[in-house]
């Protein structure tokens, strides 16, 4: 129950700076947040901990894996500000 609440947590900062990083806090509300901020960790642990040697793991809070995730909520932002800029404008 704990861990559920810590990855909550730490998932809705993780996707809250990750929109202040892309440009699109305006944007979104916490329940975004806190979704952009969990898949932002899955998709870190996919993608960059590989390379980097640092799990996004969000039930145990250590710096590394919240960086990792709000590199990786970053990484979808700006992904989705690819798709969805062309149907936009």
């Amino acid at each position: 129950m704990i861990s559920l609440l810590v990855t909550l947590l730490l998932g809705g900062i993780a996707g809250w700076l990750a929109s202040i990083i892309v440009n699109r806090n305006e944007q979104m509300g916490i329940v975004w947040n806190i979704i952009v901020g969990i898949i932002g960790a899955v998709i870190a642990n996919f993608v960059l901990a590989p390379m980097v040697g640092v799990s996004a793991d969000l039930s145990t809070f250590s710096l590394g894996s919240f960086i990792m995730a709000v590199l990786g909520a970053s990484l979808l932002l700006v992904i989705v500000n690819l798709i969805t800029r062309k149907r936009v404008r």
